[in-house]
């Protein structure tokens, strides 16, 4: 396992500029907690005291739920679709045009506070201006807050308790799970119809993507992300997303990693190493999109852009089952339409 301590900062902001990391991670994949905790557990009410144990194992405690609750924008879009709503935000969440980012969801960011929009920004002053009674955000590495940023790190944390909850180190369900463990736990009905039917359909989703993988097992998926500069290909079980979906039998590209163990930088001249059928591209607002790489003759002749089998690729998923069914039927969809390109 590589020394992450020494890097983290530049590993972390790699990922969050999405760059190397077509995603999902950027940190190893050696092993976190298991720790769950339920509704009934954590004490959902609407007095009296409050606890949560997060996926760093800490144990988060209030004399009552929660109200005013700041969180990177990704898990606040999870809360929301769960019904529970927050003060502030941090994380990409506005595009340059002041419209919602993908990351925000359903999330009405003109109803919020947004304390940083960018990796590194976290405006402290005006998140103590919102008497904040808890802080939430995701985990890539252990103990690793993401987008809060080291250097005032202490002085946020200091403020209210704060949970972290793995994007990485996990696979899609588990993790869908452990965001609903938190709504339930703030107050969230989880029983509720909406919450079920969604959760339904991610079922089916699931169960459709694994019969699409199934009934093309030679078409092979490639997981890409692009600078102006590198082209990013990650390794599937490094991220919660794909390894979940390489369990239901989806067929990878495998690169020859760098040390770190996450993904293989290419230059745009060695952009045809690899075979792939369909290639899913990171569609963070960071990344260039595919829209955008017209002027790379090497990325118009690989097989799978001249089949027109490019897809985008959610790469930090919203953990509710409304926002991640979608994301199965649509690489479903993709394979179960795909003909053999690379």
């Amino acid at each position: 396992m590589p020394n992450l301590r020494t890097s983290s900062f530049s590993r972390r902001g790699l990922l969050a500029a999405g760059g190397a990391i077509g995603l999902g991670a950027a940190l190893t994949a050696c092993g976190g907690s298991d720790e769950k905790s339920s509704a009934s557990d954590s004490g959902a009410k609407d007095s009296g005291p409050w606890t949560f144990k997060d996926d760093r194992g800490q144990t988060v405690k209030a004399d009552s739920v929660p109200k005013n609750i700041v969180a990177f924008i990704g898990v606040a879009a999870a809360l929301h679709d769960y019904g529970i709503e927050v003060k502030g935000v941090f994380g990409p969440t506005k595009t340059s045009g002041g419209k919602a980012d993908v990351q925000a969801g359903d999330l009405d960011v003109n109803k919020v506070e947004v304390l940083g929009n960018v990796w590194g920004e976290f405006n402290v002053e005006k998140y103590a201006g919102l008497a904040p009674e808890l802080l939430v955000t995701a985990m890539w590495e252990k103990d690793a807050l993401w987008y809060v940023p080291d250097q005032s790190k202490d002085k946020i944390l200091k403020l209210a308790p704060s949970v972290a909850l793995w994007a990485a180190q996990t696979t899609m369900p588990k993790a869908i799970q452990r965001h609903e463990d938190l709504a339930a736990s703030l107050g969230a009905d989880v029983k509720a119809k909406k919450v079920t039917d969604a959760k339904a359909a991610f079922e089916k989703a699931a169960a459709r993507l694994r019969a699409a993988a199934k009934s093309q097992p030679n078409i092979k998926v490639m997981i890409g992300s692009a600078s102006q500069d590198l082209f990013y290909v990650s390794l599937a079980k490094t991220s919660a997303d794909t390894l979940y979906f390489q369990e239901l039998g989806v067929q990878f590209v495998e690169p020859k990693v760098n040390e770190a163990g996450f993904f293989e930088e290419l230059s745009w001249e060695n952009v045809d190493k690899y075979d792939a059928d369909i290639i899913m591209m990171d569609n963070r607002s960071s990344a260039l999109q595919p829209d955008a790489l017209t002027s790379k003759p090497t990325w118009a002749k690989l097989p799978a852009v001249k089949a027109g089998q490019v897809i985008p690729r959610t790469t930090e998923p919203i953990y509710s089952y409304d926002k991640c069914a979608p994301i199965l039927d649509a690489l479903a969809e993709a394979i179960e339409k795909a003909k053999k390109a690379g």
